[in-house]
Order: structure tokens, then sequence, then C-alpha cells
């Protein structure tokens, strides 16, 4: 964390067992987020000390005709909270008696002589000592600071003290390589109103944090997730452990129905080389890329955003992903920005991963005659015989013009050679049937991105 950086700055607040609010601070750095909670410690004072600051006195402040008593005052009991002095303007009455100081907590207020004298009963209320701990560094304190101060039957007040008071706050870093945070109730589609929850690489959460509005909710929301984003990007740049991946971001998976209330469980997306990854807790070591569990070839998969009417309750964003092996995968986003972002990292892994790879083989039978179907990036669809290889049709991609399946091996491609002539209809058996169509369409994008470079980028 740079800490000669001026950081962002925001009051918020948490809440307790009981659902009061609790002020705190957060102090957003390029590389991690500084969660500041008042907190008060009690300290051992000198006999001198606890005489002074119990000692209830009496002091007469006279001022000049015309002139102000040249003190500020904070609290009251409509906020439940003592009157104290927070300001003594220089050179005014109350300063120049010299008896008063800034955090006196006044008891009682005596008018005299037609108000241009009055008798202050107050008590010095005792200000707690109070530290600033950041990673085991003591930093400045600024010019005006939030201090807790006690005494006895005055119970726990707030205020507003000058610079001469040193003061405390308990920081919590969260840092921001892998961690996630999300305005969805955990694992169900409640969308919070004012508030986000943030998920440390440890797993441990900041618990909702609380804004004054939504509008201000959503500015630093947006904030989080760019430098969170931005974080991993510059990872992946940084280090060749992990070279060809083309976005990292975090993501809800759609559990089975009545497995478990929640509905929704956290995922990590990686896509890397030719492969998309998905992962219950972020990959920190190099063999967490092996051992995934879940890991599909883009090019054999169909990537699909949902639109509003398909999507399955009231979380935005979401996509499906259909694998060869039949299997549904369903995803949300937090944002329609990283919903984009999945869709182009997806298309561009796609594609130069056919582009690397050029052709590929799937054993069918045509005609009753065991064959195998070439999709190849620049010759297209070709057929040949399996015992002599010799090659029965071949068509060029841009021939293609429909298809259909009866959704289990069958697979139907017409292609028109000329104009003049009528669709040439070729028929297919492929025990592997989903994945030799996602293939097909991969091929198409991937063709189509070769013919049209600006395809990648719009999409």
């Amino acid at each position: 964390m740079d800490e000669k950086e001026e950081p962002e700055t925001v009051e918020a607040s948490l809440r307790d067992t009981e659902n009061k609010p609790i002020p705190i601070r957060l102090m957003l750095y390029p590389d991690a987020l500084l969660i500041q909670k008042q907190e008060w410690i009690s300290i051992q004072l000198d006999e001198e000390d606890e005489v002074f600051l119990n000692m209830v006195r009496e002091v007469e402040v006279t001022r000049e005709p015309g002139a102000g008593f040249g003190l500020c005052v904070k609290g009251g009991s409509e906020h439940r909270l003592p009157v104290l002095i927070s300001r003594l303007v220089k050179g005014e009455a109350a300063e120049r008696c010299g008896q008063l100081l800034v955090g006196d907590a006044i008891l009682r207020v005596i008018p005299m002589n037609y108000l241009q004298c009055f008798v202050i009963c107050l008590i010095r209320v005792y200000t707690v000592l109070l530290y600033l701990k950041r990673t085991g560094s003591t930093l400045d304190a600024p010019d005006t600071c939030v201090a807790w101060t006690l005494r006895g039957e005055l119970s726990l007040v707030l205020c507003y003290l000058p610079y001469s008071c040193i003061h405390s706050l308990f920081v919590v870093e969260k840092d921001w390589l892998y961690a996630r945070c999300s305005r969805y109730v955990c694992g169900i589609d409640t969308e919070r109103e004012d508030s986000f929850d943030i998920v440390g690489v440890d797993g441990s959460k900041s618990g909702p944090i609380h804004f004054k509005d939504k509008q201000t909710m959503n500015a630093w929301f947006l904030r989080v997730t760019v430098k969170i984003q931005l974080l991993l990007a510059q990872m992946v740049r940084t280090y060749e452990i992990i070279p060809s991946i083309q976005l990292m971001i975090w993501a809800h998976e759609r559990t089975t129905l009545g497995q478990h209330w929640q509905n929704w469980r956290e995922k990590f997306i990686a896509l890397k080389a030719a492969e998309i990854f998905l992962f219950d807790t972020s990959p920190m070591h190099a063999s967490d890329w092996t051992k995934c569990e879940m890991k599909y070839k883009v090019y054999e998969c169909m990537f699909k955003i949902l639109k509003d009417k398909e999507l399955p309750d009231r979380r935005q964003h979401c996509v499906v992903i259909q694998t060869g092996s039949r299997e549904t995968i369903c995803l949300t986003l937090e944002s329609r920005a990283d919903l984009l972002a999945l869709e182009r990292a997806w298309y561009k892994t796609s594609n130069l991963a056919v582009q690397r790879l050029v052709s590929k083989t799937f054993g069918c039978v045509w005609q009753g005659h065991l064959s195998g179907l070439i999709l190849d990036l620049e010759q297209g669809f070709s057929l040949y015989d399996h015992q002599t290889k010799s090659i029965l049709w071949s068509y060029r991609f841009s021939q293609l013009k429909s298809s259909s399946d009866d959704g289990d091996s069958k697979l139907s491609l017409k292609f028109q050679t000329d104009p003049a002539k009528s669709l040439e209809t070729q028929v297919i058996q492929c025990t592997d049937l989903q994945t030799l169509i996602y293939c097909i369409h991969s091929f198409l994008s991937a063709k189509l991105a070769t013919v049209d470079p600006t395809f990648l980028g719009n999409h």
C-alpha cells in the first residue's frame, strides 16, 4: 500500500448485532482498502491528572460591551451529549480568562450583570488516550480528528476536538488482489439498496457497508470493482507464470434448485489459453490451475447472454455456458460492464484458440460409411473415407447456408456451391454431436474474425 498517495475517503457505517449503525471511514488506495472504525481504550492516569480531570470548577467570564464571549459549543440534550466547549476564539473573553479548555463540559451557566458577565460551572471531561494503528505503524494525526471521551455518569460521548487530542481508529485492511464485492445478499437474489459487501482473499468479510444514499453507494462500488480489476489485469501482465490469460473475474454460479437455500455460489472465472476455468477459490499457486476440476475448451462450448425474460430470478447480468457434454452453467456478474468484459474475453479466447488449433476432426458416419469430418480454418468442411482416406466432399465455410439436428446424433448441413443451383444437403451422424455443433460455431466465428479484423473489437 502506497501511504504517500492521498487516498479517496468517504464516511459510511456498518451494523452491529442489534442492527445499530457503527460509523466507519473508507480509505481507498490503489492496492488496498482501509476500513477505519472508532474505538476507545482505558489508560492509567497519574494522581495529579485524576484530580485535575475530576475537578468541578467555576469560571467567571466577562466580556466587553458589544463583544461576544468568544467560545463555541457542541452537543446538548437533543443530541444526548453534554454541552462541550469545542472552540475558544483567540483574543476574546473566554480565552483571556485563561481558565477554559477545549473539551470542558459545561454543567451550569449563571448570568451576572445583565449578561455582560457569567459564571460557568464546568468539569474537565476525561479524554481517553487513543492511537492510530495501521499495520504496526503510527501515523500523524490530521488537523482535526474524532475522539472518544468518557467520564463516569456522562457515559460515552463523541465530540470533535482539535489536533491537541491524540486519537485512535481501528483499521481493517483489505488487499485488492483476488478480492471481490457484491451488492447482493449472500447466496440469494436480493439486492441491497444502499450497501455492498467486500470479501478478502482469505474469505474474511467486511459485512454490509452502508452509505448515505444509493448514488454514493453505486459510485463507491464502481471505484472498488475498477480497482480490483485493474490490479488483476496488472498481475496478468506482470507474471509470466500464467501467460495467455484474457480475463480473471469473480461471478456467481447458479446451483441446482432444491439442493440448498442458497441458489448462487461464488466462482472465480479465468479465461486462459483455450480454456475457461471455474474455481471455488482464487488460484494462488501454479498447481491450482492443473487441479481445477471445472475447466472446458471454449471452442467446444456455447456462450449466451440471457435476456430479461430468460433470467432465472431477480439477479441481473446472467450468461449461460453450454458445454459439449451437455452441461449448462449459469453465471451472474455484478454489473453490465463485467458482463460485457466477459463476453469480449470469451470470443477473443475462442477465436485465438481456433487460430492456433487450425483444424479439428470428428469421427462420424456418412451414408453408412465410417468417415471423418474435418473443420479447417482455411479449407472449411471436408469429409474423408475412413478406410481409403480419400476426400468425399468439401465446402467452404461461406457456402454453408443452414443446419439442423435431431438433438441426438444426426446433423444436416445445407450448402450452396452455385447461386443458380439448389442447396446440397449432407447428413452425418456423430456421437459427439453437441461438441461438433459448438466447434462449427467457433470455427465460423474465428473465420469471420480473420476476414473482418474489427470483429474481435466489436465482440
